[in-house]
């Protein structure tokens, strides 16, 4: 990336491989602003093939560089979720307004058909991993039928905030489902497997206080935040114009609306030059110290960094904090039962495969379920789930 788009573009990077097999952690992160050095410090998901988008900078609770969030087992799940679905209803958008008839798009009038752009998806690999979310989906589905298991609104909620909670924060998830082009109404589906396995397992699923306190002394260090500051800038290519704008200010001049006006940070520009928290090592070094050196409400001198001359003004402030085994408690039962869940599905879905009909004509591939005495396949249709109020 160059450094002009360094300065003003932030990366939004999700990797993933082409067999949608989780091989690590997810990693959405926003970097790099005008003065923004973030520290990747997590493990991404490793993959064959990119997704980024770049955008002028408009988001600076993430550009911000909040001290990183694990992402642990339930990130893996959130982007199995967000990335089968994306997949799913690419290929569910042909079964409406005509299946594959009509027209995707058009170049200089030449028409470019939606079967044209289902054979490339099919081609691309995508349409065959569509198909195997499709059965998994009916095969749980199934078995949920059978064990007379229903699933409420407020379970599908649940499971939602789950995969919010593993993204980090509420905005980072609807960064996700707008990076995708998705809304929360395509993760229906999906959510409700998540739902439907987590009762299909509850019974297997057993979190002790040992295995809590084990989990809190290995990721103590991940629970702590580092002392963190809030602050606006103005920044501006010369130190006279530095100097113009911090008269300005001391003669009663709005900060925001000043940065609004002249700051070159197209990035916060737009929010009064608002970087929201950010700790230490995420800011380039002048810009750190002086910010660090700031009471609340106080205002920098112009501050020279290799983009140019920052006014600071700092506007809040967190101290560093480490939360007790008590205080997270909740938060680690549910991420370990995320990770038996995960791991308990494997094999759940697994046995399912074995014990089932599959037919899957996008492969030609048919698995026959074991029969009993008379020759008849051990199972049989179910009804497609429904959810309960």
């Amino acid at each position: 990336m160059s450094e002009e788009n360094k300065r003003f573009n932030e990366q939004d990077e999700v990797e993933t491989n082409s067999n949608n097999t989780i091989e690590g952690q997810e990693e959405i992160e926003t970097s790099k602003d005008i003065y923004y050095e973030k520290k990747q410090n997590e493990t991404s998901i490793e993959s064959d093939a990119d997704i980024e988008n770049e955008a002028p900078v408009n988001n600076q609770a993430q550009a911000a560089g909040a001290a990183p969030k694990r992402a642990g087992v339930g990130g893996w799940v959130a982007s199995a979720i967000l990335l089968v679905a994306l997949i799913v209803v690419s290929i569910k958008a042909f079964s409406g307004g005509g299946g594959l008839s009509g027209e995707a798009a058009s170049v200089n009038g030449v028409k470019i058909s939606k079967a044209d752009l289902y054979d490339t998806l099919v081609k691309g690999g995508n349409g065959e991993s569509a198909v195997e979310g499709l059965i998994t989906y009916e095969l749980v589905n199934q078995e949920a039928q059978k064990k007379g298991i229903t699933v409420t609104d407020a379970d599908l909620n649940r499971e939602l905030d789950v995969i919010k909670k593993s993204m980090g924060s509420e905005e980072a998830f609807q960064q996700a489902l707008q990076q995708y082009k998705m809304t929360e109404a395509d993760l229906h589906p999906d959510l409700l497997e998540q739902a439907q396995l987590r009762k299909l397992l509850s019974d297997q699923i057993k979190i002790t206080d040992e295995d809590i306190k084990s989990y809190y002394d290995e990721n103590k260090a991940s629970f702590s935040t580092e002392e963190q500051v809030r602050a606006s800038h103005i920044l501006v290519a010369t130190k006279e114009e530095a100097d113009a704008i911090e008269k300005q200010l001391k003669d009663g001049a709005d900060f925001a609306a000043l940065a609004k006006e002249k700051s070159l940070d197209t990035g916060s520009k737009a929010n009064g030059g608002d970087l929201d928290f950010f700790s230490k090592g995420n800011m380039v070094q002048e810009f750190e110290s002086a910010a660090f050196s700031l009471k609340v409400g106080e205002v920098s001198e112009p501050v020279k960094s290799e983009y140019g001359y920052h006014i600071i003004k700092v506007t809040d402030r967190k101290e560093a904090s480490s939360p007790t085994l008590e205080e997270k408690k909740a938060d680690i039962t549910d991420t370990l039962t995320s990770q038996k869940i995960y791991t308990l599905s494997q094999t759940l879905i697994s046995d399912l495969r074995s014990q089932a009909k599959i037919v899957n004509n996008l492969t030609a591939d048919t698995a026959a379920a074991p029969t009993n005495s008379t020759g008849d396949a051990t199972t049989g249709d179910a009804p497609a789930a429904t959810t309960g109020k």
